[in-house]
């Protein structure tokens, strides 16, 4: 009758986001169909971004190895592209996963406030397909709830900004009508991420490039920007008034020379904001007239005085979710009493309907006033006589006593309903 709920992911932490796009299921309402066809699962909520993909999945016979094969199925992959990215989790610490997720301690960015609402979003379309049920339905509730009130009380969500978007920021105080320039990201890695999402954001058009092409290409379908082939960016750094440079190349790809070329014919001016770690931008490229270059040290030194706050408040956050799973713990091990006590409730009332309706007529009792009388009187017997051992199975529910719930559905001759 205990139904475990099973969290498998794979995220940003482990994948890069070119590589990450490929674990995404196309068509949801297949994959919902599929799980619960083929992965032995009776409910599945699956949270869908460019930075994760997840599933949230309720059963009381999981069976991991089948939840893999399905998502290769649906996505067209061998069973060994999920190894070392793939993450497993169950109960307690799946708990605590979703509500760092709600709060905002997973986000590539603490505390964003997107997630919040992709994670609305995800179990509204759960519950439309019928995917979820009781069981994630309260989860996710509950969790969606406690996150806002973390956010709300904390403050975790304020103030912060990442190194993408101070990149932007800062291009922004720069340049003038950014919109009428032309802008190169190069790089498709986590930094690569956020300037594209502060680009789109601020409906900036932009170029993106990769050592592959394919990489530029699959980061453009998710992330935005129009791909261009690597080997025609390094002839034509000219073209460029903006250039964001966010890759972990061991060595410079933008380099002295390639920019006083650049710039000889090149009438306006140019800002490089080099975000990789270790820098790919020669120093020396600060020299050259008309050239205005901001380092990773320049722009996180920036990010650090606008994360502080933010960064202080984790800790808080972090207090307040290890306070909160072991209610959601006990509160979901409760649900799994509660069919079995309303099926004990609905059963009583159905004995005490029947020799109610027996009584009354062997007394001939017509008067309304005696009968709404004696029907709560009936009542509050039953209830009287229910509610205890009720109540104290649900206590043995949410303190992980199967035992006792298994003796009371024999002794109640309770049948679980599919």
């Amino acid at each position: 009758m205990k139904q475990n709920i099973i969290n498998a992911r794979i995220t940003f932490r482990k994948s890069p986001i070119h590589v990450l796009e490929r674990f995404a299921f196309k068509d949801l309402s297949d994959a919902y169909l599929s799980f619960k066809k083929h992965a032995n699962i009776s409910e599945c909520v699956i949270i869908q971004t460019c930075n994760r993909v997840e599933l949230f999945t309720a059963s009381d016979n999981h069976d991991v190895h089948k939840i893999k094969k399905t998502w290769a199925s649906l996505t067209g992959l061998e069973e060994n592209a999920f190894a070392d990215i793939l993450e497993i989790c169950d109960n307690h610490d799946a708990f605590e996963h979703l509500l760092k997720l709600t709060s905002g301690l997973e986000s590539l960015v603490v505390g964003e406030e997107q997630i919040l609402g992709q994670i609305k979003e995800s179990i509204a379309v759960a519950r439309n397909t019928k995917a979820s049920g009781k069981r994630l339905n309260k989860l996710f509730d509950t969790s969606i709830r406690i996150g806002t009130r973390i956010r709300n009380s904390t403050g975790i969500s304020k103030g912060g900004i990442s190194l993408g978007s101070m990149a932007v920021k800062l291009a922004e105080e720069n340049v003038d009508d950014i919109k009428s320039k032309n802008v190169l990201l190069i790089g498709t890695g986590e930094a690569a991420t956020m300037v594209a999402k502060s680009l789109n954001k601020r409906g900036y058009e932009f170029h993106v490039t990769s050592r592959t092409v394919e990489r530029a290409i699959g980061f453009s379908q998710t992330l935005g920007g129009k791909p261009i082939k690597f080997e025609d960016v390094l002839s034509a750094f000219d073209n460029y008034e903006i250039i964001f440079v966010a890759t972990i190349a061991p060595y410079f790809l933008v380099t002295f020379d390639k920019m006083i070329e650049s710039m000889k014919n090149k009438k306006s001016g140019m800002m490089i904001l080099d975000l990789s770690n270790p820098r790919t931008v020669d120093e020396q490229v600060a020299t050259i007239p008309g050239i205005k270059l901001m380092n990773i040290d320049q722009i996180a030194e920036m990010v650090d005085k606008n994360m502080t706050k933010r960064k202080e408040k984790v800790s808080t956050v972090q207090n307040i979710i290890s306070e909160e799973v072991p209610i959601i713990e006990a509160t979901m091990k409760r649900l799994d009493a509660e069919p079995l006590v309303k099926d004990v409730f609905t059963n009583a009332d159905s004995m005490r309907i029947k020799e109610l309706q027996k009584a009354l007529q062997m007394l001939g009792e017509t008067d309304e006033k005696r009968i709404k009388i004696i029907d709560e009187l009936t009542k509050a017997v039953v209830e009287s006589i229910v509610s205890a051992p009720m109540n104290n199975l649900r206590k043995a529910s949410e303190q992980g006593n199967p035992d006792l719930l298994e003796t009371a559905s024999k002794l109640f001759n309770y049948k679980k309903k599919d």
